[in-house]
This record gives C-alpha cells, sequence and structure tokens, in this order.
C-alpha cells in the first residue's frame, strides 16, 4: 500500500484551507521503460473529502495528473477540532484514506 498522506487544516474564521501531498506513482501507461515495453497505466481516478464524516467534494482524475499529486482546496463551515477525511481510489482497484483534525 502508498504511503500516507500528508494533509494539513488550518482553520481562519469558519473557512479551513485544507492541503494534501498524495504519495503515488501516477503512471500513465504511454512511458516506455529501458527494454522499450509500455509501464502499465497505473493513477488515481478517484478523489473524495469528507468533514465530520460527510462528504464535501469529489474529483476525477486521469492519467495526466503528476506523480505524487499535490491538491488544494477551501472548505466551508470547518472550524478546530473538526476531523477531514482524504480518500483516493486507482485504476487498480487500491485506496487509501487518511485523516487529520482541523488547526
Amino acid at each position: 500500500m502508498a504511503d500516507p498522506m500528508r494533509i494539513r487544516a488550518k482553520a481562519t474564521g469558519n473557512v479551513a484551507n485544507v492541503r494534501v501531498l498524495m504519495s503515488h506513482e501516477m503512471e500513465s501507461g504511454q512511458r516506455k521503460d529501458a527494454s522499450g515495453n509500455l509501464v502499465p497505466a497505473h493513477f488515481i481516478q478517484d478523489v473524495s473529502a469528507s468533514l465530520n464524516g460527510k462528504v464535501v467534494m469529489t474529483a476525477e482524475w486521469g492519467p495526466s495528473v503528476s506523480k505524487n499529486p499535490f491538491l488544494e482546496f477551501n472548505l466551508k463551515g470547518a472550524k478546530a477540532g473538526d476531523k477531514v477525511a482524504i480518500t483516493w481510489k486507482d485504476n487498480k482497484g487500491e485506496s487509501r484514506t487518511d485523516e487529520t483534525t482541523v488547526a
């Protein structure tokens, strides 16, 4: 399984800025290895964020997203102590969920 995501969430008033660094190879399926063979596609397809268990953001990604993607968004209604969870699923069926507490 992939390394844990690095998630930071900081509230200013009733808006939290959430920053996420995901560890994933994000292979497009178009690159060739040293032998000239195509490297199989392996990339994150779905990303979702939840605040205290309620989904607040979803995204569909494709093979053009870079290796170890970075995601940043603002979340209205979040306050210090709330839980933010990020989940991703890739095209090979692997998934990961990590969470943090809003500071």
